[in-house]
């Protein structure tokens, strides 16, 4: 009961006009979720509301040390429901730049979602409708 009456205080602790932004990812084994997360000054009401963002991708077997900035790419956003408030959850492509120039993104190992909004998008099969299977 005691630490019920520390969280629930937690709880009503004011952001001063902040939200907390956690940015979700999957790294490079394709089975782990990863994530970390920022300060973000005002509210969060849309997606580019969230600044592109970076991290160590030789830890997520998502790049090789010499080279190991990976891009996150904010793509949708939702209600936190474990910090509540005026939080978010921010789920991310990741990218990693092309060569040492710094120029140009490519899709990460993991990034399968790039790949698939080509075929989604695609006028001829605009028309399907998507069939999801749990095999």
């Amino acid at each position: 009961m005691l630490q019920n009456q520390y969280c629930d205080k937690l709880w009503d602790l004011d952001q001063n006009g902040n939200t907390i932004a956690e940015y979700i990812w999957i790294d490079g084994t394709g089975l782990n979720v990863r994530s970390k997360c920022r300060t973000i000054p005002g509210k969060i009401t849309k997606i580019s509301d969230c600044p592109e963002w970076n991290y160590d991708g030789s830890s997520t077997y998502q790049a090789v040390t010499d080279e190991s900035e990976i891009i996150l790419r904010p793509i949708a956003l939702y209600r936190d429901p474990f910090r509540r408030g005026d939080n978010v959850l921010v789920l991310c492509e990741t990218f990693n730049w092309k060569n040492k120039e710094c120029k140009e993104l490519i899709p990460s190992n993991t990034n399968f979602r790039h790949f698939a909004m080509k075929v989604w998008l695609n006028p001829q099969v605009a028309e399907e409708k998507t069939w999801y299977g749990i095999e």
